[in-house]
């Protein structure tokens, strides 16, 4: 009995030991490998407070590697772990990592910082990637896809078909001459966020494609990330993320096409997940949204499309994730989806699908993109016609896209992307092709360098000793060290702007009084007030670039806007606003604080304003005090007529109901005319007939607009000669000042 009772206390605490060790080597299992490759030994924590692990470990026996640290740190870097160390292989290597669940999919991202790495030339690594039998990159160039992209780093996202095996096995092969790297390596277990067979675009309403099928099976595919955006909203890091899955969702506004770009809507109600998992998408997606707006009648002519360059010969698999925050009934907002001018589903009701307000869902879909198509993916969603529902309306929160493997060719690997055609322009016109002078004798290269070098030293003694007898008179340059001072070339009186990209010259010009008006802030500075452009601090993009919310000098909230060094029109912009903007001093227009160029950066600082221009506007109206709107130098100059006509259409622009708002085709013919009123004073018209046919509801067809948009733009055709003559004299003598150039561009910025 003793000993019986002894052998149950005995298997009670094995089972429990037994137990206790499952779990905790299931939990162990459980953890992703998030690993900096090349790092040093011990954790290593990123900006998010994540930490990354050695790789070495890692790699099989016999894998021969060397490890660099890059010799240049940019600005653009989220942090130093894990892009600042790489792992380089000159001949094939191999990582195996053990799995928990051979059954399951396995999420793979590989980070990439394309830098200069001590010995090696990055514009000659070329290299393969093969995971689990899947050939996810080949002939590779990292440099060319961080150019093509306009970015210093980038990561590459795959989720593997399950394996059946116990490792995961990721190869790099470098190809013949050159070298493959990697800077960072995250393996993740996910749930099971592919949970059913798409349908097949094209489809709908037509039966099976030519093969029979209305679905596509996606279990033994991989996959690759493309694109996934939180549409209608800003940025979501991947710390925001849900589910622990660290995914980055970006704007979509980059990728809308034509001029029907929507709306996009925040919604305020609280969003609950009752018909699927919360680690599809996070709350942040579904807060936010893009609609078409609340004009009906436009929105029927119109559809809301978006545009995507892709690999061609391949699958994508789409998924869209819808939150109605504002139906509370079934057919309401009914739309139809097409992807490549495809129908994917007709009248999708998002309210019908969940039968509850603010409650998320999502669908996927397929779509092929063959060899003869282009490489572009369209997707378009259009107000339904047959469903005659209350509003003629779409709307979309978020959408992921993926490319599918063939499954019988195990491939995911496309080609080097192009350099765009705006780009290349923009190299072409600036950077141009670097030369380099032949190699002279050794005494000649003494000589010249010898003599070089004192004239730069004298130079810079006279410059210097000029500079301090100027302080010396001027007590106000004491202390002035983060001011710009003037320039002192004695043939310009303006500092040269360069390049983001290439750091060389590009001719543009900053006077030397619009210099001294405003502050010179070092990249450090604005890195610190920025957090390292941290894309949480985005508040907006623009034809220039990104727009950063910071805080400098402590306490003081500012906006900072960088440049886009892919944009050509962003460097006139950059000397444009820093001469107009550093003369402005009105309250209630916003000033220039100061600006950074160090590294070839381009970045303006100002003012994040708490107030607002239309309010104050708005209250002159009411108060019938007008004049005060306008610029003192241009008071007593403006037409009183034209000026009333300019008010009433912004009045009805800021209407606080989408619906009493005007069409953009109304606001263009009014401020038409408003102009017509301002220049041509004496040419008095019926302003009843002119503007009675204007609808602002927007019950107006298109004809009429266009029939009125012509017939304003012809008035001058009547003038006599004598008119047109003091027309023109007097235009030539009201000419903007050329700083305004760049802000009355009729081509738009």
């Amino acid at each position: 009995m003793v000993r019986h009772h002894n052998h149950t206390i005995i298997n009670v605490i094995l089972s429990l030991a037994t137990i206790f060790f499952l779990s905790h080597t299931t939990h162990a299992q459980d953890k992703p490998l998030i690993l900096s490759c090349g790092g040093s030994p011990g954790s290593a924590k990123d900006a998010d407070g994540r930490s990354w692990d050695p790789d070495d470990k890692f790699l099989s026996a016999g894998a021969k590697s060397v490890t660099a640290k890059s010799d240049v740190q940019d600005p653009s870097l989220p942090s130093e772990v894990p892009y600042m160390t790489a792992r380089i292989f000159q001949s094939e290597a191999k990582y195996q990592f053990p799995l928990k669940d051979a059954k399951s999919r396995v999420m793979l991202r590989l980070h990439f910082y394309p830098s200069s790495y001590p010995n090696f030339d990055i514009s000659k690594s070329y290299f393969a990637v093969v995971a689990g039998g899947v050939t996810l990159l080949n002939n590779f160039s990292a440099s060319i896809s961080a150019e093509a992209l306009s970015q210093a780093y980038f990561i590459k996202e795959f989720f593997l078909a399950p394996l059946d095996s116990p490792t995961l096995d990721v190869t790099f092969t470098p190809a013949a001459g050159a070298f493959a790297f990697v800077n960072g390596i995250e393996v993740l277990p996910i749930p099971t966020i592919f949970d059913s067979d798409p349908a097949l675009a094209g489809t709908v309403g037509a039966g099976a494609d030519a093969t029979g099928a209305t679905t596509v099976p996606i279990s033994d595919s991989s996959m690759e990330t493309m694109f996934r955006l939180n549409v209608g909203g800003q940025y979501v890091s991947p710390v925001n993320d849900s589910g622990g899955l660290m995914r980055s969702w970006y704007d979509d506004s980059v990728y809308l096409y034509g001029a029907g770009t929507g709306v996009a809507v925040a919604a305020n109600v609280s969003i609950a997940y009752k018909t699927m998992p919360s680690f599809m998408a996070p709350l942040d997606v579904y807060s936010t949204y893009r609609s078409m707006g609340a004009y009906k009648d436009v929105n029927k002519k119109s559809n809301l499309t978006w545009i995507f360059e892709v690999d061609p010969n391949f699958m994508y698999m789409l998924r869209f994730h819808w939150c109605d925050s504002e139906m509370t009934r079934s057919n309401q907002r009914v739309f139809n989806i097409y992807i490549n001018n495809k129908t994917a589903e007709y009248d999708v009701d998002v309210f019908a699908m969940t039968m509850a307000t603010a409650t998320p869902v999502k669908k996927d879909f397929v779509a092929r993109v063959g060899s003869d198509s282009s490489s572009q993916l369209w997707v378009s969603l259009h107000p339904s016609e047959s469903a005659r529902s209350q509003f003629a309306d779409a709307l979309l929160n978020g959408l992921e896209i993926f490319k599918l493997s063939d499954v019988a060719k195990m491939n995911l690997a496309g080609p080097n992307p192009t350099i765009s055609d705006l780009m290349r322009k923009y190299q072409d016109s600036h950077m141009g092709p670097a030369s380099f002078a032949k190699e002279q004798s050794t005494i000649t290269t003494v000589i010249i360098t010898g003599a070089g070098g004192a004239c730069a030293v004298g130079l810079a003694f006279v410059v210097c000793l000029f500079i301090y007898q100027r302080k010396r008179r001027d007590p106000k340059g004491e202390g002035a060290t983060t001011w710009l001072p003037i320039s002192w070339n004695s043939n310009s009186s303006s500092t040269t702007i360069k390049s983001s990209v290439s750091g060389r010259s590009q001719g543009k010009t900053i006077s030397s009084d619009a210099a001294c008006n405003c502050r010179y802030f070092s990249l450090t500075e604005i890195i610190g007030a920025t957090k390292n452009f941290d894309e949480s601090n985005v508040i907006g993009v623009g034809g220039f670039g990104k727009v950063y919310k910071g805080v400098v000098d402590g306490d003081t909230m500012v906006a900072i806007k960088r440049s886009n060094p892919s944009s050509d029109q962003g460097i006139n912009e950059f000397q444009t606003e820093i001469e107009m903007l550093s003369r402005l001093r009105h309250r209630h227009l916003v000033s220039l604080i100061g600006f950074c160029e160090d590294n070839g950066e381009m970045i303006l600082v100002l003012p994040k304003e708490q107030v607002s221009l239309a309010d104050w506007a708005l209250r002159c109206a009411r108060n019938g005090t007008l004049e005060d709107i306008i610029d003192p130098q241009l008071q007593g100059k403006m037409n009183q007529e034209s000026l009333k006509k300019f008010m009433e259409t912004a009045e009805k622009c800021l209407a606080d109901h989408g619906t009493d708002r005007p069409s953009m085709g109304d606001v263009l013919w009014n401020l038409e005319f408003a102009l017509q009123l301002h220049e041509n004073p004496d040419h008095k018209r019926d302003e009843s007939a002119a503007t009675g046919s204007v609808d602002f509801q927007g019950q107006i067809d298109q004809n009429s607009i266009m029939a009125m948009h012509r017939s304003i733009l012809n008035l001058e055709e009547e003038d006599d000669e004598d008119d047109e003559e003091a027309r023109k004299s007097k235009n030539e003598s009201d000419n903007p000042d050329e700083i305004f150039s760049q802000i009355v561009n009729p081509t738009g910025r």
